[in-house]
């Protein structure tokens, strides 16, 4: 065909439209799949990231809970969404680096199914105990409860693969006692059942954890990161507790499908990261002992491909299983 003016003009159009359409994004909500039930780090932090996103990018950001089988669920739906911007979801330890040494047969990749956009927070692990069942006080006390009761102790998490379950784990490995593990369909549910007392335990992350603690439903005896928490300065690290060098921390960040415009990737990125360094936010999370650790998408892929591989090695020890 000959390239005429008139020809030329809808050729012009057509090529444009892709470039003018990410320029104009968003231009309606924008959804936000947490792959866990509401209550839980993950919720948290996505409904918090979320309204200040929705403010600067002036459309809805809304979170829709899709909870079920350790975050694979959620996971799924995201990385079969179309690749424009529309779809985002909240990813974490668990859904990101544990879930594909632990399920054998997903049917996405957390490195080529998803377009890291930037890492959100860092948050530190606590042990937990309800006081009226598990009457410990330190570290060293509570591992020496268990180890006079092997697997009588209940811990519970926000299910199988969850950062929650992971971290006890590492934790029954690094300290030899045996714990009997308790998964629920997310972090909210188990920490109802924790402060009523049907379990005895667990290891999450601050943003749940501490509101109870504070209150004095729960009893905190150490931290899984190798520093102490800067809102709770009192709390030891398992580390200096008889545990040296445990370090088991969940982190959480914000992905897309695979093949979503750069354009919107970084103006994505950009975003977090001003909100996430900004005085509205950061003092909020740093305080429910979450640190905000915003980065590039390259940085934040990089994190997935070390940590699975990390976890994926504990998963084979430990001989885990989803069920």
């Amino acid at each position: 065909m000959t390239l005429t003016r008139r020809n030329l003009a809808p050729l012009a159009l057509t090529l444009a439209t892709p470039a003018l359409a990410q320029a104009e994004w968003p231009t309606r909500p924008v959804r936000v799949i947490v792959p866990f039930t509401p209550g839980g780090s993950t919720d948290i932090l996505a409904r918090a990231l979320s309204a200040e996103l929705q403010d600067a990018l002036g459309q809805p950001f809304v979170i829709e809970n899709r909870g079920g089988a350790g975050g694979t669920l959620g996971s799924e739906a995201v990385a079969r969404s179309a690749p424009d911007g529309y779809t985002l979801m909240m990813g974490h330890i668990g859904t990101l680096a544990v879930n594909p040494s632990l399920y054998r047969n997903l049917s996405y990749d957390t490195v080529t199914s998803f377009q890291p956009i930037t890492l959100v927070a860092i948050v530190p692990n606590l042990l937990v105990v309800n006081p009226r069942k598990v009457p410990a006080n330190t570290v060293q006390e509570f591992l020496d409860i268990a180890r006079r009761q092997p697997g009588a102790l209940t811990y519970g998490s926000g299910g199988n693969g969850s950062a929650a379950h992971i971290a006890a784990v590492a934790f029954s490995v690094a300290t030899g006692i045996r714990m009997e593990h308790v998964p629920y369909r997310g972090t909210g549910p188990m920490m109802t059942d924790l402060i009523a007392g049907t379990i005895d335990l667990t290891l999450t992350g601050g943003p749940p954890a501490l509101p109870p603690v504070r209150a004095g439903q729960l009893r905190a005896l150490g931290v899984s990161s190798l520093t102490r928490l800067s809102s709770a300065p009192g709390l030891p690290t398992i580390a200096e507790s008889g545990v040296p060098g445990f370090d088991a921390t969940q982190w959480y960040g914000l992905v897309a499908p695979a093949g979503t415009p750069r354009p919107i990737v970084d103006r994505l990125n950009a975003e977090s990261a001003r909100i996430l360094r900004g005085d509205r936010l950061r003092p909020r999370l740093e305080a429910e002992g979450a640190d905000p650790a915003p980065g590039t998408p390259e940085a934040f892929r990089d994190l997935i491909v070390a940590e699975r591989a990390r976890w994926g090695e504990l998963i084979r020890t430990a001989n885990l299983r989803p069920d």
